[in-house]
């Protein structure tokens, strides 16, 4: 069964929740990032991408970089923007996005159940990106940005958060400019937080990492570096835990993850098509066209959407890579035809969320930047908790969750 505690949470001043709370550092890159947070001096952004504070073409992995984010993290507490809550707490955070609401428990999971694979995992991390997060919250000694995890949903578990929420004041109530709702409670009455300690002791043996693969596993590091380092380490310091917010499965969704494709290979648009019609059946679509149902893929290419669908000896359903439409296409799109074999390093591939719409990737091919556009359709939840429980390892970039969770919203101090 998963530990989770409650914590002392630093937290933003109530009438500056909304400018301080942003998008996870790994959903913007570093112009975006500016953009953002350029009329705001508030913005968490400039802590947790503190290479936004330099001028362009700063190595954002140099130490100076890290030692800036330390320094206006600081100068947020000082100014009392952040002010840390004297009691240990929970703190339940709901988000609502186009009238669907999904609520979680923003707790301290153990390291240790991390280690243990009671965490589990469906992604691999990239030593570069994980690093970068070890530097960041050893230099900061905090943990910004809650991992996304999930468990299988369980009714007492629900109805104590219900409860809750239907008999207490929230802290916090705001809106964000993609027009999502985030609200806030902080639980800190011992009684309610030793009823939900003991209802995920006792109830969830295993919770799932949904967003957040390098987060995780850098605090888990981070952790064991501060264990390692600490003579009179007791196993009770906030080290041993990081920043989460756990979600019951069945109010996730997740969205489609999306390709972008720089050139054909060689191919004609009308060699191209041929190729792709040996696994495929393709119908042209013309105008912007969804995946509407497993196994159906859609691209754009020369001016028009297809739909294609993928012959029945492309993918088992018994298998649970296998039957994953990400798996489909690389076996039968990227690596046979296009000679992409590894789409964590090769730079011809680009990835875009389903947040952002197919026009966003019609756009894109139609600028000239990419040749090719391909939209999938959604992963399920179960698929993700039936590959992580079998101790596979999805294709990268499979899963898109929205909405995202907010950085800066609840920080998890380490010393």
């Amino acid at each position: 069964m998963i530990n989770i505690k409650p914590f002392k949470g630093l937290r933003p001043q109530k009438e500056l929740v909304a400018q301080i709370a942003c998008k996870p550092y790994d959903v913007l890159n570093t112009e975006e990032a500016k953009a953002e947070a350029k009329d705001n001096p508030y913005s968490f952004l400039r802590i947790s991408k503190p290479e936004i504070n330099f001028d362009n073409g700063i190595d954002m992995y140099a130490d100076e970089v890290y030692q800036k984010g330390k320094a206006i993290f600081q100068s947020f507490i000082e100014k009392t923007w952040l002010q840390q809550d004297e009691k240990p707490s929970y703190y339940i955070y709901a988000q609502t996005m186009n009238g669907r609401k999904q609520i979680g428990l923003v707790a301290a999971s153990s390291i240790d159940d991390y280690f243990d694979d009671k965490i589990k995992k469906h992604e691999l991390t990239l030593p570069k990106k994980e690093n970068d997060r070890i530097k960041h919250m050893k230099t900061q000694l905090a943990q910004p940005g809650m991992v996304f995890l999930t468990y299988k949903s369980v009714e007492a578990i629900d109805a104590l958060i219900n409860n809750y929420i239907a008999t207490h004041e929230k802290e916090n109530d705001f809106i964000d400019s993609q027009e999502v709702q985030h609200e806030l409670w902080v639980i800190d009455d011992s009684t309610t937080i030793e009823q939900l300690t003991q209802l995920f002791k006792e109830t969830v043996p295993l919770s799932y990492i949904a967003d957040g693969h390098h987060r995780s596993a850098a605090s888990a590091k981070v952790g064991q570096l501060l264990r390692e380092e600490n003579p009179n380490h007791n196993g009770t310091e906030s080290y041993n835990y990081f920043l989460s917010c756990l979600f019951p499965s069945n109010q996730l969704q997740i969205l489609d993850y999306n390709r972008l494709v720089k050139g054909l290979n060689g191919y004609s648009v009308e060699d191209f098509l041929q190729k792709l019609s040996e696994n495929f059946d393709i119908v042209n679509k013309g105008t912007l066209y969804k995946p509407e149902q497993v196994h159906e893929f859609s691209i754009f290419i020369g001016g028009a959407w297809f739909a294609l669908k993928a012959k029945s000896h492309t993918y088992d359903d018994a298998d649970s890579i296998a039957c994953l439409d990400v798996t489909v296409m690389s076996k039968y799109i990227l690596e046979p035809i296009l000679n992409i074999t590894n789409q964590r390093t090769d730079d011809r591939i680009d990835f875009v969320g389903g947040i952002r719409g197919l026009q966003t990737l019609q756009d894109q091919v139609e600028n000239g930047d990419f040749q090719l556009a391909i939209a999938l359709y959604p992963v399920s939840i179960e698929q993700l908790m039936n590959i992580a429980d079998s101790g596979e390892i999805m294709p990268p970039k499979s899963t898109w969750f929205e909405p995202k969770l907010k950085t800066g919203l609840v920080v998890n101090l380490l010393q």
